[in-house]
């Protein structure tokens, strides 16, 4: 049985698909749950989520050409810290990180969709489920390709949002701002730290990769630098446009922006949000199937999973455990919920994925691509301080 994926991604489709997924997973959705949290100061709270990831970004384009491996995190942590048992446990919480964040954003894409379309909940999440299994199940160049297409798309209707956002009459709130409360910033970004995942899931794509060594670091830079300007002026936009309160109450607070500053239907744009959750949750599904791939080489008991397609070169197994997993926790719970789960997980894989690489520049400090040495120290410690805001705020 063939054992290897095909490397057939390049650097633009790369960076496409770490664009894809990052504004895929967040912004439509929980633009008005940051909102909510942090009032017309949700741009700080994006700023502040978008510096908890950076350093851990950083940390990751290091390791991604140390080490270019599917279920990189896993392989980090096992030639880091030599500690086999914990590189399984969190190959295995990034695909339940990814699995997660898919079915959040499938929840709220076909939230969405149901909008502009009478048809049952439900279903519509089970019939866009099953739909994204078969295009994950094509080919990683397949699936990238779609993928890059519904970036495009949900770029533009990005645009247009900041444009409306720009024309419309600014809120009270914006011409006289109230008092920052860093309580509600701080799990305002905590909630947004979740519209910036995706880097790391660029690093689990290394088997497919051209020149993973060149292509993996420079693509997780530009998708993190591109997915922050858009942040910047999507949740400025939203925030001058709409009260905090209206947004946080919508189940399409982006939809709400356009309404309110051009005056038109938003019909388009819950079908290009319906686009972007799309784009999301296939590039997730992609992503936490090469997970179990490269976990079924390091462990026996997942050696299922470490079998590709002779033909269509993908992980059929692992592609469809996560695509039915996707669905079961997108019919089960809340987008907010979900998103809490997702982002407590991945700062917990972040610690760790940083203490990996502070261990692996002792033993061995070149690596093609180099990070100073503070950078993982930082990302260490801005993981565990947001985890414990998080599970505070939970508590």
């Amino acid at each position: 049985m063939p054992d290897q994926l095909q490397r057939r991604i390049g650097l633009g489709l790369l960076t496409a698909y770490g664009v894809g997924v990052m504004v895929g997973a967040g912004i439509y959705v929980l633009v008005g749950a940051v909102a909510g949290a942090a009032g017309v100061y949700a741009p700080v709270a994006f700023l502040c989520a978008g510096l908890i990831a950076a350093p851990s970004a950083l940390s990751y384009a290091e390791l991604s050409t140390r080490i270019p491996e599917a279920a990189g995190e896993a392989a980090y942590v096992d030639q880091g810290l030599k500690l086999h048992w914990l590189s399984v446990l969190i190959g295995l919480a990034i695909v339940l990180a990814g699995t997660i964040s898919a079915a959040a954003v499938l929840r709220g894409g076909t939230g969405y969709l149901t909008s502009v379309v009478d048809l049952p909940f439900n279903w519509v999440v089970i019939g866009l489920g099953v739909v994204l299994i078969g295009v994950a199940l094509m080919g990683a160049l397949e699936s990238l390709s779609v993928a890059a297409i519904f970036t495009v798309v949900e770029l533009a209707g990005l645009g247009l949002v900041i444009w409306a956002g720009s024309n419309a009459t600014p809120v009270e709130a914006w011409v006289a701002p109230p008092p920052i409360i860093w309580s509600g910033v701080g799990l305002a970004a905590v909630l947004a730290f979740f519209a910036f995942i995706g880097f790391e899931d660029i690093v689990n794509m290394a088997e497919e990769v051209a020149h993973p060594e060149r292509n993996l670091p420079r693509a997780i830079l530009l998708s993190l630098i591109i997915t922050s300007l858009i942040y910047a002026g999507v949740s400025l936009a939203a925030v001058r446009a709409v009260p905090a309160e209206q947004l946080a109450g919508s189940d399409r607070p982006l939809a709400l922006v356009w309404e309110v500053g051009s005056g038109k239907s938003s019909q388009f744009l819950s079908l290009i949000a319906v686009a972007a959750a799309l784009n999301g949750v296939l590039a997730q599904i992609v992503m936490a199937a090469r997970v179990l791939f490269g976990l079924g080489k390091r462990e026996k008991r997942l050696a299922m999973f470490h079998h590709a397609h002779p033909t269509l070169g993908t992980p059929v197994k692992a592609t469809v455990l996560v695509g039915a997993a996707v669905i079961a926790a997108a019919l089960a719970l809340p987008v907010a919920a979900l998103a809490e789960v997702t982002s407590s997980v991945l700062l917990a894989v972040f610690a760790v994925v940083n203490l990996s690489l502070i261990a692996l520049k002792r033993k061995a400090p070149f690596a093609p691509f180099r990070v100073p040495t503070f950078v993982p120290y930082f990302g260490l410690f801005a993981s565990l301080a947001a985890l414990a805001l998080t599970l505070a705020e939970s508590a």
